[in-house]
């Protein structure tokens, strides 16, 4: 059996194992501790794994099945690919980059991402800006925080990430309703998550830039 690990996501040090279809046809989830930390991880052949659409499908699965175990774990996701060696080489890089990655789970603690997307059905029908504006207002009121992504059509007025707490879920759900009811005839809202707070860490990994993205 390789000694090659990869590795998902960082969460407070905890003994868990899955039973998931991780990266690489993996079947056996765990973790690896390193004080106060532990590292989301998976057997594999290489440190070098190949970015396919199964991959990072598989990398996303298992990422959204820490956030929803036994009620819900926090966790700051990795970016695709982060593979090492063996545990030595794991618990170097968790040692070096703990400080970093302790004030990320303090941060996000307890929170999930949700995307927004909302477009226009009529350029015509409404006062776009005003319409973002009363959107945003209504969204943020029940997050703790919002990242803008790329408005990469005509017809996309919003597009952001929000950071929200587990607890505050329903409510935002509840606001969500709330947009489709008021704008329902002018808009389409696509709603998704709950997703690792990708766009929310922003850290180094050893010698690699860790940025949110799926």
């Amino acid at each position: 059996m390789s000694d090659n690990l990869y590795t998902y996501g960082i969460i407070d040090d905890e003994d868990i194992t899955l039973d998931a279809d991780g990266v690489a046809g993996a079947t056996d989830i765990y973790t690896v501790s390193y004080r106060s930390l532990a590292a989301v991880v998976s057997d594999i052949d290489t440190t070098d794994p190949d970015r396919t659409d199964p991959a990072v499908e598989a990398h996303n699965d298992v990422l959204q099945q820490i956030i929803e175990y036994d009620g819900g774990r926090t966790v700051v996701p990795m970016s695709f690919g982060m593979a090492f060696k063996n545990a030595r080489t794991l618990k170097g890089v968790l040692r070096g980059a703990r400080p970093a990655l302790r004030s990320a789970l303090n941060d996000i603690e307890g929170t999930v991402e949700l995307g927004v997307k909302v477009l226009t059905s009529d350029e015509d029908a409404l006062a776009e800006t005003a319409v973002q504006s009363e959107i945003t207002d209504m969204l943020n009121s029940v997050s703790i925080n919002e990242t803008e992504n790329d408005l990469f059509s005509d017809r996309l007025i919003l597009n952001k990430s929000y950071l929200v707490d587990r607890e505050e879920r329903s409510a935002f759900d509840d606001a969500i309703d709330d947009v489709k009811e008021e704008y329902g005839e002018h808009v389409t809202v696509q709603y998704t998550g709950p997703w690792p707070p990708y766009n929310f860490v922003d850290i180094h990994i050893g010698a690699e830039q860790q940025h949110g993205g799926r």
